[in-house]
C-alpha cells in the first residue's frame, strides 16, 4: 500500500516537473525551495522514517536544488548580481557626499548637520550583524534580500522627495539600517555555492565591492550634484537599487542549504506520510527566532572586550573604516576649497584609491594565495590562523606611508597628482589588511566566528558614522596638512597589533577563552578525522580543503565535549543506500556567515530534546 501510494506521489511529481535533474527551469528554483524531484523522493535516505529514527535530509546525488551542483556559469552571474547588491549599498553610503551643499543651500542647515546623512547611513550598518543575519539563517536569503532591498530602495525614493531636514536623516538611517543586508548576507551567498578550494578567487573579487562602491560614491555624486541637485543624486540611489532589487527578485534562488533541506524536508513528510528531518534539524532542535535574536545582540559584545585579539584589531579596522568616511569630508576640502575645483572633479582623486584596492586584489590572487597554500601544505592541510597575517603586516607598513605622503604632498603650490598618487597605498593597504585581519579572525574563533564579525562589524561601522562628523572642525583647527596627518598617526599606533599577533597569537589564544575553546573544538575535529573512516563526501577533495570552514558553517557549533554524545545520537541511525557514497559535488549543508550557537554542554542537550520533540510533531502531521 506505501509503494502505491510513493508510486501516486513520484507520478505526481514527474507530471508537475516534466523534467529531469540536470533540467530544472530556472523559475522553478526561484519559486519551489523544497523541489521534490521523483529523485528526491525515492531516493534511501539514512533512518528509519519514525520518530525515533526519521529520515536524515541530505543533498542527494546530483541534486539539482543544490547551489553547489549549478554550472559555474550560472554561480558566477549570481555572485555578480550579489556583488553589485552591495555595491550599490556602498555607492549610497558615499554619494550622498556630492549633495552636501545643494543640502546646505537649500535646507539652511549647517554642513555638519548635513553630513549626519552619511554618518546616520553607515551607522545603521550595525544592524546588520545583529538583525539580518538571525532572520536569514532561519528563513533564508531570498525573501530577506527581497524584503529589505525593497525597504532600501523606498527609503532612497523618500529621500529624494523630503522637505526638511529630519526626513532626510531618519530615511538614510533606516536606508542604511536595511540596505546592510546584502554586506552581511551576500558573502553567504557565495559561500553556499562555491566549496572552500573554489571561491578564492570569486571571493577576493566579490571583496572590492563593500570598498569599490564608497569610492565610486563620491565622483558619481559629485557631478550629479553640481549639474542636478541633491534630489537627483537620492533618485539615482533609487533607481539603481531599484533595478538590483528587481533584478535579484527575478533571478535569484534561495541558497541557503538548512533552510532548503528543512523545506524539503517538511515536504516529504507531507507527502508520504514518514518523519523526515533535516540534519541540521537533528543536530538543533527548532531554533526561534527569540533565541537567535538574543545570541546574536549578547555574544557579539561579550567577545569584543573579553578577548583583546577581537578587541585590538576591531580597532584597527575601526580606524581604518573611519579614515576611508573622513576622506569624503576631507578631499573636497583640500581639492575643492583649497585648490578651487568644482565638486565634480574634486570627487575624482579617489580614483587613485580604486587603482590601489585593485591592485591589492591581484597580489592577493597572484602571490598571497600561492604562499598560504604552501603553508597550509607544510602544516599537513592546517595552516594556523597566524598564517593568515602577512597580508596585514605589509599592509601595516604601507598605510601610514600612504597617509602621510597625502598629509604633506596636498599644497596648492605642489602637483595634484603628487596627493592624488597618495590613495595608491591607501587603498592597497585597506583592502589587504581587511582581508587579512577577516581571515584571522574566521580562523582563530571558528565556531564563534559569527559573532566576532558582528562585533567587528558594529564598532567599524560606529567608527565610520563618528569621523565625518569631526572632519571640517579638524580642518578647520590643525590645517590640511597636520589634519591628514591623525589618522597617520592613529595608523602608526595600531601598527604593532599585526606584528604583535603574528608572533605571539598562539600563546596569547590560548590564553583568551572563546579562542582556546575554539582552537580546542578544531585540534578534536582533526583528531578525529585521523582516527576514523571518513565518507566520501567527507573526504571530497573539496571538502579536505578547509575543514575549519567547514565546522564554521555550522550553525550548531558543537563543542569538543559534544562529539561523543552527537556519535551516539547518530549510531541509532541506520544507513541503507546512503546518498554519501555517491556524491561528487562538495556537500554544504550550513555557513560560516551565520550566527553561531551558545556552545555548553547544556545547549547540547535542549537542542537534542528539541530534536526529538520535532520529530514527534513531524509524526502526527
Amino acid at each position: 500500500m506505501a509503494e502505491q501510494k510513493n508510486a501516486a506521489v513520484a507520478s505526481a511529481v514527474d507530471v508537475e516537473s516534466g523534467q529531469g535533474p540536470r533540467s530544472i527551469p530556472h523559475w522553478k528554483l526561484v519559486v519551489d525551495q523544497a523541489l521534490v524531484t521523483p529523485e528526491v523522493l525515492n531516493w534511501k535516505y539514512e533512518g528509519g522514517g519514525t520518530v525515533e529514527d526519521p529520515y536524515v535530509v541530505k543533498w542527494i546525488e546530483d541534486d539539482p536544488r543544490n547551489p553547489m551542483a549549478w554550472s559555474k556559469t550560472y554561480r558566477y552571474c549570481l555572485s555578480v548580481t550579489m556583488a553589485l547588491a552591495t555595491l550599490a549599498v556602498a555607492f549610497c553610503s558615499s554619494a550622498y557626499s556630492g549633495a552636501l551643499t545643494s543640502l546646505v543651500m537649500e535646507f539652511g542647515m549647517s554642513l555638519e548637520v548635513a553630513t549626519l546623512g552619511m554618518s546616520f547611513f553607515v551607522l545603521g550598518f550595525a544592524l546588520g550583524p545583529l538583525l539580518w543575519a538571525p532572520f536569514s539563517e532561519l528563513y533564508g536569503r531570498q525573501i530577506l534580500f527581497i524584503l529589505t532591498f525593497g525597504a532600501f530602495t523606498f527609503f532612497n525614493a523618500g529621500s529624494a522627495g523630503a522637505q526638511n531636514t529630519a526626513t532626510i536623516l531618519i530615511l538614510r538611517f533606516f536606508a542604511g539600517s536595511f540596505g546592510s543586508s546584502p554586506l552581511t548576507n551576500a558573502g553567504g551567498v557565495i559561500a553556499d555555492m562555491f566549496s572552500a578550494k573554489d571561491r578564492g578567487l570569486c571571493m577576493s573579487i566579490f571583496s572590492l565591492a563593500p570598498f569599490m562602491g564608497p569610492v565610486l560614491g563620491p565622483i558619481v555624486g559629485g557631478f550629479l550634484g553640481e549639474a542636478e541637485g541633491w534630489r537627483w543624486i537620492e533618485g539615482l540611489m533609487a533607481i539603481f537599487s531599484g533595478v538590483l532589487w528587481i533584478a535579484g527578485s527575478v533571478c535569484m534562488p534561495e541558497t541557503y542549504a538548512p533552510v532548503l533541506l528543512k523545506k524539503r524536508a517538511a515536504k516529504l513528510s507531507q507527502m508520504t506520510g514518514k518523519v523526515y528531518l533535516s540534519q541540521a534539524e537533528i543536530r538543533q532542535g527548532p531554533i526561534s527566532l527569540k533565541e537567535a535574536l538574543s545570541t546574536s545582540l549578547s555574544r557579539p559584545w561579550i567577545l569584543l572586550f573579553k578577548e583583546p585579539i577581537v578587541l585590538l584589531l576591531t580597532i584597527y579596522l575601526g580606524v581604518i573604516y573611519g579614515t576611508l568616511y573622513m576622506l569624503f569630508g576631507a578631499y573636497p576640502i583640500v581639492y575643492r576649497i583649497e585648490r578651487g575645483w568644482t565638486a565634480g572633479i574634486a570627487g575624482l582623486p579617489f580614483i587613485g584609491i580604486a587603482i590601489g584596492m585593485v591592485g591589492s586584489v591581484v597580489y592577493t590572487i597572484v602571490f598571497d594565495d600561492k604562499r598560504y597554500r604552501r603553508n597550509v601544505e607544510e602544516h599537513d592541510g592546517y595552516a594556523p590562523p597566524e598564517a593568515r597575517l602577512p597580508p596585514c603586516l605589509l599592509g601595516g607598513l604601507v598605510l601610514p606611508l600612504g597617509l602621510f605622503w597625502f598629509a604633506w604632498t596636498n599644497y596648492p603650490s605642489m602637483p595634484w597628482a603628487a596627493s592624488v598618487a597618495a590613495g595608491i597605498p591607501f587603498g592597497f593597504s585597506m583592502v589587504l589588511i581587511f582581508l587579512s585581519v577577516m581571515n584571522y579572525l574566521i580562523d582563530s574563533y571558528t565556531i564563534f566566528a559569527a559573532s566576532v564579525l558582528a562585533a567587528n562589524s558594529v564598532l567599524r561601522s560606529v567608527f565610520g558614522a563618528a569621523f565625518p562628523l569631526f572632519t571640517k572642525q579638524m580642518y578647520a583647527n590643525l590645517g590640511i596638512h597636520w589634519a591628514s596627518t591623525v589618522p597617520a598617526f592613529l595608523a602608526l599606533a595600531c601598527l604593532p597589533f599585526p606584528f604583535l599577533f603574528y608572533k605571539y597569537g598562539g600563546s596569547i589564544r590560548m590564553k583568551c577563552k572563546y579562542a582556546a575553546e575554539a582552537d580546542a573544538f578544531m585540534r578534536s575535529l582533526r583528531e578525529s578525522a585521523t582516527d576514523t573512516v571518513p565518507t566520501a563526501a567527507a573526504t571530497s577533495e573539496a571538502s579536505r580543503g578547509d575543514e575549519k570552514e567547514a565546522e564554521t558553517r555550522s550553525s550548531s557549533g558543537l563543542g569538543e565535549e559534544h562529539e561523543e554524545e552527537e556519535e551516539a545520537r547518530f549510531e541509532r541511525i541506520k544507513t541503507g543506500h546512503s546518498a554519501a557514497t555517491h556524491r561528487e559535488v562538495p556537500q554544504y549543508e550550513e555557513s560560516p556567515f551565520e550566527i553561531d550557537r551558545v556552545h555548553t554542554r547544556e545547549s547540547f542537550r535542549s537542542h537534542r530534546s528539541k530534536a526529538e520533540s520535532l520529530a514527534r510533531k513531524v509524526g502526527r502531521r
